[in-house]
C-alpha cells in the first residue's frame, strides 16, 4: 500500500510516542524484584507486569489517536481494524534478558500497511536508543546508520540469542554448519543483536521460532539500514519462523547455501 511522505512522518512521529510512553512504564521495574509468570510450552516463556502494562498503554494510544487500525500485541493477540493498517508490538523483547537485568531487550513497534511492515522501530529506555526504519532511511536518536560490508562467512560475525531458539535436531545442526564457518558468534543479543547489525557491528542473525511480532519491527530498520531479511528458504519473513537477517546480501546467500546443506529442516 502506497503511503504519501505526510502520512509516513505522522505515523513515524507517533510509533516514537508510543516507544517512549512504553519506556516510561518499563524502565521502573528494570533491575528490580518484579514478579515473573511462565507462561507456559516447551521451555520458559516469562511474562512481568511491565510487559503487560506497556502493551495495555500503547495498545490505548493506538486506539484512541487511529480507532480504525488493526493491533497485534504479544501480550493480549489481534484486534482487527477497518483499515488495512495494523501496529504490531512486542513490549519487551529479550524478557529473560529484562528479568536477569541485561540491557538487551527492547520495545518493538511496526506498522504493518496490509502487504508488509513500512516502518519500525525498537526502543531502549535504559541505554537511550531509539532506532527506527522507514523506506526513507534508518537512524538511531536521529543519525542515519548502515549495515557494513561482509560477503563471506569466514570473516562474519553471527549472532543467535541461544541455541535453544532451534525447534528440530535438523534447525540446530543447520546453524552449527554456520557457526563453524563464521569468524565471530555470539549468544543473548535479542532484538539488539538485529539494530547491532543495522548498524555495522553484527553481519548475521540466525534464529528459529519467531513470531510476527518479534520480527516486523526490524525489517524496515534492517533493510532500510542496506541489509536483507527473510526465511531460512528465502521467503517473506513478516510472518516468523526461521530467520535470517544479513548486512550483505552475499553473505545471506552463502548462509543459505549452509543452512539448506543436508536433510530438510523441519
Amino acid at each position: 500500500m502506497r503511503i504519501s511522505e505526510s502520512e509516513l512522518r505522522d505515523f513515524s512521529i507517533f510509533a516514537e510516542e508510543l516507544a517512549e510512553a512504553a519506556g516510561h512504564v518499563i524502565s521502573p521495574y528494570f533491575r528490580t524484584s518484579i514478579a515473573v509468570e511462565d507462561k507456559g510450552g516447551d521451555s520458559f516463556d516469562p511474562v512481568t507486569l511491565a510487559d503487560r502494562a506497556a502493551e495495555r498503554t500503547m495498545r490505548e494510544m493506538i486506539s484512541r489517536r487511529y480507532p480504525q487500525h488493526g493491533i497485534h500485541g504479544e501480550e493480549e493477540g489481534y484486534l482487527p481494524g477497518a483499515s488495512p493498517f495494523t501496529w504490531v508490538l512486542d513490549p519487551i523483547d529479550g524478557t529473560r534478558a529484562f528479568i536477569s537485568g541485561l540491557p538487551l531487550w527492547g520495545t518493538l513497534i511496526a506498522l504493518n500497511d496490509g502487504e508488509q511492515p513500512c516502518l519500525g522501530v525498537m526502543n531502549q529506555p535504559y541505554t537511550d536508543e531509539q532506532f527506527l526504519g522507514t523506506p526513507e532511511g534508518a537512524w538511531l536518536n536521529g543519525r542515519p546508520i548502515k549495515a557494513r560490508s561482509c560477503p563471506t562467512l569466514a570473516s562474519a560475525h553471527v549472532s543467535c540469542t541461544s541455541p535453544q531458539v532451534f525447534e528440530t535436531p535438523a534447525q540446530l545442526a543447520a546453524f552449527g554448519r554456520v557457526a563453524e564457518r563464521a569468524r565471530l558468534v555470539r549468544y543473548g543479543g535479542d532484538c539488539y543483536a538485529y539494530c547491532m547489525l543495522a548498524c555495522g557491528y553484527v553481519d548475521a542473525v540466525i534464529e528459529a521460532g519467531l513470531k510476527p511480532y518479534d520480527i516486523q519491527a526490524l525489517m524496515p530498520i534492517i533493510q532500510s539500514a542496506g541489509g536483507i531479511v527473510s526465511t531460512w528458504d528465502g521467503g517473506d519473513p513478516q510472518h516468523g519462523g526461521a530467520i535470517i537477517a544479513c548486512g550483505d546480501r552475499r553473505l545471506h546467500a552463502e548462509i543459505l547455501n549452509h543452512l539448506r546443506e543436508r536433510a530438510p529442516l523441519t
